[in-house]
């Protein structure tokens, strides 16, 4: 019998190799790994280059850690000097004059009425133990267990921080409804909506028999992030504060992805005005290093020493290259920049609709941006006005944008969400690529032979 020479099979690729050996390496948990398999190797500002060669724009940003993009300057001119200074990289909870630099300029971009009277409390370097330090710091100067947390909500993946969040079961957390135009959950939206929202936490909390645990805090987010790009009505968030104002409970904000300039104000709580009693700040506070800290009200500070603590609460890198990253949003108005663009884009997206009727709804605030993708073809489910989400087509579009050179996240109830945070260096003409490159996706992508559309079941509350 004649041996037949098998065709030459190429050699793999160095991002190749790298990928396959992250798969059998790595963690059944990877999560970003799985929809977006690249490689990068060199990123500056909203690019990234992968090992394959490829340049892909940047919409995730470190999942809205990265607010001046990649290695932006200024930021690895502050690193640099800290390590050519001889000085210390971690320290505990020591002082130093990075530390006070940071904390300096921190303060000096918060609320005033909130920074003239607040205390600051450096957490393990990930914004979920910030969310455990403000949970406990809480629960110590109020006495009460109990937390007032929404709907559709993420604070983290610790235990604490999870229980907090809108998947949690069995937690002694009290779920209140979070207001949206698009699938409110009492089917109204608006203003109407909102109201009835906020007069359902009255009640509950007044109610003798409402079987809400003494609440020791509430925590929200002025927008969702993972939840699905959903902004806080502002009418609903002072209502918020004036409902825990009056009953002595805490208002947590929870500032970790919304914070320094994304939403179009250096803080989300500006656009309503509100003084929280506590703000949770991580991600891009650090300028792209690991950093979270939260800051309160001096009367909430009854914690004994060691109260909350973390061996990496001292990462100096992370507090030089935060104070560089503060100073800068602050010093070019890159809130407002954010608040301009980002009201650009949305309007783009919006007009996409008229000719994609996948597209359910475009919301957002700053550049804080989600798409909602939906099965137009299929019918309602139960009294809900909405089309119900495609989880598939949406898992489709996130590809083709990868295929164009476009990095996207999804997010949302059912991972329907097409959800957009570039950087705040974002410049015109990449924004105008990012809604191109998007359109183009989603034309594609609808045009695919999808075996179906939707395939979640039940509510889609």
């Amino acid at each position: 019998m004649a041996v037949t020479e098998s065709a030459p099979v190429a050699a793999p690729t160095v991002h190749e190799g790298i990928l396959r050996r992250q798969s059998l390496r790595e963690s059944a948990a990877r999560t970003y790994a799985r929809s977006l398999p690249i490689v990068p190797v060199r990123a500056r500002g909203m690019t990234i280059e992968g090992a394959d060669g490829r340049r892909y724009l940047d919409c995730l940003s470190g999942a809205g850690t990265l607010a001046l993009g990649h290695n932006h300057p200024v930021v690895l001119e502050a690193i640099k000097k800290v390590i050519d200074s001889g000085a210390p990289l971690q320290v505990l909870d020591l002082a130093t004059p990075v530390k006070d630099a940071f904390t300096t300029e921190l303060f000096a971009t918060l609320p005033r009425q909130f920074a003239d009277n607040a205390r600051i409390q450096f957490c393990g370097p990930a914004g979920t133990d910030a969310v455990e330090a403000a949970f406990k710091l809480v629960r110590a100067a109020t006495g009460r267990g109990g937390l007032l947390a929404f709907t559709g909500a993420y604070h983290g993946m610790s235990a604490g921080a999870l229980a907090a969040s809108g998947g949690a079961e069995d937690v002694r957390v009290t779920r209140l409804p979070f207001p949206q135009n698009y699938r409110c959950p009492f089917g109204i939206g608006g203003e109407r909506g909102a109201e009835i929202a906020a007069r359902w936490t009255e009640n509950l909390l007044d109610d003798p028999k409402g079987g809400a645990p003494a609440p020791a805090g509430m925590i929200l987010e002025p927008v969702q992030g993972e939840g699905g790009v959903n902004p806080a009505p502002d009418t609903w968030m002072r209502r918020m504060r004036e409902i825990t104002r009056s009953r002595s409970i805490p208002l947590i904000a929870d500032e970790v992805q919304t914070g320094v300039g994304r939403t179009g104000a250096f803080w989300a709580v500006e656009h309503s005005g509100i003084v929280p009693d506590v703000m949770v700040l991580s991600k891009a506070i650090g300028g792209s290093l690991p950093l979270a800290v939260i800051v309160y009200r001096s009367e909430l500070d009854t914690w004994q020493p060691g109260a909350h603590a973390g061996t990496f609460r001292g990462n100096q890198l992370a507090m030089a290259a935060g104070t560089a990253t503060l100073s800068f949003v602050r010093e070019n108005r890159l809130a407002e920049r954010a608040a301009t663009l980002g009201a650009r884009m949305v309007a783009r997206l919006q007009a996409l609709a008229t000719d994609h009727p996948s597209i359910g709804d475009v919301r957002g605030r700053g550049l804080m941006i989600g798409v909602e993708l939906v099965d137009p073809e299929a019918a309602p489910s139960g009294d809900s006005p909405e089309p119900p989400p495609a989880p598939v087509l949406a898992a489709a579009v996130q590809q083709e944008c990868l295929r164009r050179g476009l990095i996207v996240e999804l997010g949302g109830r059912h991972s329907t969400v097409v959800r957009l945070l570039p950087p705040l260096t974002l410049t015109d003409e990449q924004a105008t690529a990012v809604v191109d490159r998007l359109a183009d996706a989603l034309a594609a992508a609808e045009r695919l032979p999808l075996p179906h559309r939707r395939t979640t079941t039940g509510s889609i509350r």
